[in-house]
């Protein structure tokens, strides 16, 4: 009997035994599966996404409506101008805080500034006699947005392979955009009834949430180093050189590829248009219904316009120099369009017949339904516009330190132009005067982009992108010396 008993507890211990095992080897296959899908690419430019989702996103949504969702446009517009300049700035001298403190933690502290714009218009919506809280908080703003695209740009551009570049970057905006759609439905939800020209309190509330959760979105991304790319070969990121090193940099690059000059002025009035689309249309002609819809709207055609010139720009079918004459063309069709309909919106009102009106346009008015579709174009043509340029340095090169100075002079000398007209806009410039300078700057912008498709972007581009980086990597290391 005792046999049996003992017989019966090897027989109990050895199965338990062997279902710990299986356990434990499930855990481990699930472990490993999480872990393959984690170190994705795909992955990781899907949280990056997220982290501009909670921050960026959301400040655009909020932007969108029209001084800021406030009544007064003028503090909303030289608080954007602050924050553009300091952005200008500092986006010029972010790559060697970049190099120095790594993506994840650069990604991190840029997110913090986002959360702080937020809160400074809540204070101000309180209490208004604290609206110099507002310009404070977009200087540090832009302090941060520095941070923040240095590395998004340069993590977004070192992860994808020759034939990604166009489909990460339209995922990337999407979610980014996607940020703005869900900012602009909870303004929408919130203020569909209003009666008043700004938003509620509980809006700037959950905006500042959501930036907050935005905050700790970096802490569960990978570091860069433990990366490979989709095709097997690894993510070779830039060493931490000195801030000189990284100085240095920044002019090696306009010297040995001096053809992103020709991108310049598309840099320049990447974000010039917004003070137009916002403040000079959004704002000046709807009540905040009209307003927070319109902003909707427009963020969501974002989406699909990323997506739209992405899958242009990555058919394998045509060679790299007809997709990017197939993108400036899809370009040049759509600012002509949609400043050729804007124009006989803008010619029928001023500044002072804006302030002299009560009773602004409704989403029920007849004449909201060709409005509202302009500003649908004017959605598919910001997302169009960025995401080509983006293409375009993507073309230049493969050297992720060289991409970072790239996208270092894109976001420098776009928010240089966007403080600029935003400053403008709070001096009280005529409507006119601003949309005619965003039509022809646009204009200006492609055109100026013609040399440098035609001498760097050629059909046997592996061959120039690697002769043009091999120069640049060498003058890092002598650099480095």
């Amino acid at each position: 009997m005792e046999d049996y008993v003992n017989s019966e507890k090897q027989s109990t211990s050895s199965k338990e035994e062997s279902g710990s095992a299986v356990v434990t080897q499930d855990a481990t296959q699930s472990h490993a599966r999480f872990k393959e899908w984690y170190y994705r690419p795909m992955t990781q430019v899907i949280l990056l996404g997220f982290v501009c989702f909670m921050g960026p996103g959301l400040y655009n949504a909020l932007n969108g409506l029209g001084g800021g969702g406030r009544v007064d446009t003028k503090t909303n517009a030289n608080a954007n101008a602050v924050h553009y300049a300091t952005f200008a700035f500092f986006a010029f001298f972010a790559g060697p805080i970049h190099n120095y403190l790594g993506p994840i933690l650069t990604l991190q502290l840029g997110t913090f500034g986002y959360a702080l714009n937020v809160a400074a218009y809540l204070s101000t919506n309180i209490n208004p006699k604290t609206s110099a809280f507002i310009l404070a908080a977009g200087a540090i703003q832009g302090v941060c947005a520095g941070l923040l695209w240095t590395a998004q740009g340069s993590l977004m551009l070192a992860y994808s392979t020759e034939s990604q570049k166009g489909i990460f970057i339209g995922i990337f905006w999407s979610i980014f955009n996607l940020g703005s759609v869900v900012g602009s439905s909870i303004s929408l939800g919130q203020n569909y009834n209003s009666k008043a020209n700004g938003v509620t309190e509980s809006t700037y509330i959950a905006f500042l949430v959501l930036t907050l959760i935005g905050v700790a979105i970096p802490v569960c991304m990978a570091n860069p180093k433990k990366m490979f790319r989709s095709d097997g070969t690894k993510v070779v990121y830039a060493q931490h050189p000195s801030v000189r090193a990284t100085l240095w940099g920044l002019w090696t690059t306009l010297r040995n590829d001096p053809w992103i000059i020709m991108l310049f002025p598309m840099f320049f009035v990447s974000n010039w248009f917004y003070t137009w689309q916002f403040n000079e249309y959004n704002s000046a002609l709807f009540d905040i219904r009209g307003r927070s819809l319109n902003n909707l709207v427009y963020w969501i055609a974002q989406i699909f316009g990323s997506i739209a010139i992405a899958t242009l720009l990555d058919q394998k079918r045509l060679t790299w120099r007809m997709r990017a004459w197939a993108g400036w063309s899809v370009l040049f069709v759509m600012v002509f369009v949609v400043h050729i309909w804007a124009y006989f919106y803008q010619r029928n009102y001023t500044r002072a017949t804006v302030a002299a009106t009560i009773n602004k346009i409704d989403i029920h008015d007849p004449k909201y339904v060709g409005r509202v579709f302009l500003y649908i174009f004017c959605g598919l043509l910001d997302a169009m516009w960025q995401t080509t340029v983006y293409w375009l340095m993507g073309v230049m090169s493969n050297d992720p330190a060289k991409l970072a100075h790239f996208v270092g002079f894109y976001k420098g000398i776009q928010s240089a132009g966007a403080a600029g007209v935003w400053r403008a806009d709070g001096e009280g410039l005529p409507y006119m005067n601003v949309f005619i300078s965003t039509w022809v700057l646009l204009a200006v912008g492609l055109i100026c982009a013609i040399p440098m498709i035609y001498m760097r972007v050629a059909d046997n581009r592996d061959e120039i992108v690697q002769k043009m980086d091999e120069p640049e990597a060498a003058n890092e290391k002598v650099a480095q010396v």
